[in-house]
């Protein structure tokens, strides 16, 4: 059923006045608002035409249908105002449809939507190129090649990486999450639903223990290198490491921070022994945990970096940044693609880039985080089902473990998330254990809308019943 087959209703006509705004109408109102159930009646047969009609394999967090998003709110086809946590998995950091991202983008698309950066170039391309090897940590000379997807990014580090070292053994880590290509999900640590039944996955890819606060007996940072490096050193030997791919927060894997000094030893070990320092900061780039880079919390610079995610406000874009040394190993035309830097995604990224320097998002994701982590800290003072809750800026998890055990809880993480979607707030959850909730919201959501959200799931938590003992 579409919207104008609902029109008679309050929830249609709200549903309608939408599309006004999205064809140039007033700024959508910044509040939670529920008009229907969730799901709502539009959101449900749109759902079924997606049953018929979309794979299977392809899956989604909450079963309603985005109209409108802005600020902190997505506004779905049956007029409900939902506070947005999660900005599209770290994307629109910038908030959605930010007025000068989508002035970019719609002045780019006049001009002309592709050409093929391969073929016959264009500034936009080398002004993103520019732009990030001045943004990205280091004074040193460097060279940035554009692709589509973080994966993608992912996955050309690594090709760069062993061309420049002549080798072929790449180390990723417990935890980790990469990607789905053949390759990222070999670097990728979770079996389901990112890996199974997908092998065999790409060789030479070897696996090494991570610093994770919670669940390693309180292990310093550089005793959790030298676990990882004792474990490199016996396996692969240095000699035949090309890279260390590695996230400075681990995000699918839980938001797990390592200990301080965790990064640091690992990147020095990198680079006394030739090998290439990647750091995927897919999801951490961009003023995400209050610096424009993760890395930058412990001085680590890296040799290559991928970004990718809230690059470009929404648009499909991804980059690796990194030494000109080592960027320039590759031969000519073995780096690219036919959409890798497509011109409207460069145009976005520029104005998305503009923003995150000039609009103070990075001390807006500061300001983020110190709410949600008061918020859950002194609920964890009370509530033992709260393992942890850790994060940098507007990049924050809360681990939810059974009282007794401390081993994770997934089914309640689960519940909480439901719980909260219900009410009106997109909430992810993630982890290797799934039982994390993650909180990711626009770095430009209004104070007063982020309490309202993380008050909800509180609450939630709150009233989820206790195990029984």
């Amino acid at each position: 059923m579409t919207i104008a087959e609902h029109s008679g209703s309050a929830e249609g006509q709200h549903a309608a006045a939408l599309h006004a705004h999205v064809t140039g109408g007033p700024t959508l109102p910044q509040e939670r608002r529920l008009v229907t159930s969730i799901p709502g009646p539009i959101s449900i047969d749109l759902m079924q035409r997606t049953t018929n009609a979309v794979a299977s394999g392809v899956s989604t967090t909450m079963p309603v249908f985005a109209a409108a998003a802005g600020g902190g709110v997505v506004v779905d086809v049956d007029g409900n105002s939902l506070i947005d946590l999660g900005s599209g998995i770290a994307v629109t950091g910038v908030g959605n449809a930010h007025p000068r991202v989508a002035q970019a983008i719609a002045e780019q698309a006049a001009l002309s939507t592709h050409t093929c950066f391969m073929v016959t170039p264009y500034e936009g391309y080398v002004a993103v190129a520019e732009a990030l090897n001045r943004l990205t940590p280091g004074e040193h000379a460097k060279r940035s090649a554009l692709f589509n997807s973080g994966a993608e990014a992912v996955e050309n580090a690594v090709k760069i990486a062993r061309a420049h070292t002549g080798r072929q053994a790449v180390v990723a880590f417990d935890h980790a999450y990469h990607g789905r290509t053949n390759l990222t999900m070999a670097l990728t640590a979770k079996s389901m639903p990112y890996k199974k039944g997908f092998g065999p996955f790409a060789s030479e890819i070897y696996r090494a223990p991570v610093s994770y606060p919670l669940r390693d007996g309180g292990q310093s940072g550089p005793d959790a290198a030298r676990a990882a490096i004792s474990r490199m050193e016996a396996q692969i030997g240095t000699d035949q490491l090309a890279a260390i791919v590695i996230e400075p927060i681990l995000g699918e894997g839980g938001f797990i921070v390592p200990e301080p000094g965790f990064l640091p030893a690992l990147a020095d070990w990198a680079q006394e022994n030739g090998a290439v320092f990647i750091a995927d900061e897919v999801q951490t780039g961009f003023a995400r945990t209050g610096r424009m880079f993760a890395c930058e919390h412990e001085g680590v610079v890296p040799d290559l970096i991928t970004t990718a995610k809230g690059i470009a406000g929404g648009m499909p874009l991804s980059a690796v940044t990194g030494r000109a040394e080592i960027m320039d190993a590759v031969h000519s035309g073995g780096l690219g693609g036919t959409y890798g830097g497509n011109p409207v995604a460069c145009a976005a990224a520029l104005a998305a880039i503009d923003a995150f320097e000039n609009d103070g998002l990075c001390e807006a994701a500061e300001r983020i985080g110190e709410i949600i982590t008061r918020r859950f800290g002194e609920l964890a003072a009370s509530d033992s089902r709260i393992g942890e809750v850790r994060g940098r800026g507007a990049m924050i998890a809360v681990e939810l473990v059974h009282p007794e055990s401390g081993e994770p809880d997934a089914d309640l993480a689960s519940r909480l998330a439901a719980s909260a979607r219900t009410q009106g707030v997109v909430v992810l959850t993630c982890g290797t254990y799934g039982n994390v909730i993650r909180f990711l919201p626009p770095l430009t959501i209004p104070l007063e809308l982020l309490v309202e959200g993380i008050d909800i799931v509180a609450t939630a938590l709150r009233d989820a019943p206790q195990p029984a003992r």
